[in-house]
């Protein structure tokens, strides 16, 4: 089974480019979408020409704004939108299908901002998110994707000594929220498989040409319970796929 994640940074936007084409190319039986940037209905509008799919979608209160959507060949068991918390829920951002043998958890974790405006506000998510995982694992394990927006170590970033402690994505209090989570059972399934792989990012800066130059960071996360771990055969990041600020990751079951 192919899993992919995509930040595709506006679902109506990216459907204008290769999105399509690009999908049958890739062809995954699950594909987790992040920052829709639409309400439920224009998601299914926008994603409308695809067969074989079922399509699931928690959006945000506010129009045009964050959201996640699933398409999956496979019918989940049960869906479920959010975590419980309403002061959590209301920009769309966590979406869960259950599976026979696992929860699959697609997420778009919240930026902590240009001025850092939401960093505390990104630290109650990081602990109330980490709960709800982890009463979730109670039932079976967890395959956890999306958007994490946080780089976990130096080799995770092009310029680890410039962003550190100064930049969104590379706070220490952010990377106290991954640690949280590998440090709690949850397994970084590319940098497990790939422990030395350098240069390999998943989200560029739009400016000074950060994408042709490779100045990026590696931000879209596959993470699973440890119980999952040999049943992950590969992990990879696709960063010839265009259309959006970011490119999709995936794994293979």
């Amino acid at each position: 089974m192919k899993i992919i994640s995509w930040n595709v940074n506006g679902i109506r936007a990216i459907v204008k480019k290769n999105f399509f084409a690009d999908l049958e190319i890739l062809d995954p039986d699950i594909l987790c979408i992040q920052e829709t940037k639409a309400q439920d209905h224009q998601v299914a509008e926008s994603l409308g020409l695809l067969n074989g799919y079922r399509l699931y979608s928690n959006s945000a209160i506010r129009p045009g704004y964050s959201g996640t959507a699933i398409l999956t060949k496979t019918e989940p068991l049960n869906v479920t939108r959010g975590i419980n918390i309403a002061e959590h829920d209301n920009e769309g951002r966590v979406l869960c299908l259950e599976f026979e043998h696992y929860y699959l958890i697609n997420v778009y974790v919240p930026n902590s901002g240009a001025e850092l405006l939401r960093l505390d506000y990104r630290q109650d998510w990081d602990k109330a998110f980490f709960n709800y995982l982890k009463d979730l694992e109670k039932n079976k394990p967890l395959i956890v994707c999306g958007d994490l927006n946080v780089a976990h170590k130096a080799i995770d970033l092009a310029r680890p000594k410039e962003n550190y402690n100064k930049a969104a994505g590379y706070m220490q209090e952010e990377i106290d929220g991954m640690d949280r989570m590998t440090n709690g059972g949850f397994a970084d399934t590319f940098r497990h498989l790939y422990p030395d792989a350098i240069n390999r990012y998943t989200w560029w800066s739009f400016r000074a040409g950060a994408r042709s130059r490779n100045i990026g960071w590696r931000i879209d996360y596959f993470l699973v319970s440890q119980s999952l771990l040999l049943s992950v055969k590969d992990a990879f990041i696709l960063e010839e796929i265009m259309g959006s600020d970011h490119c999709p990751v995936g794994i293979v079951l």
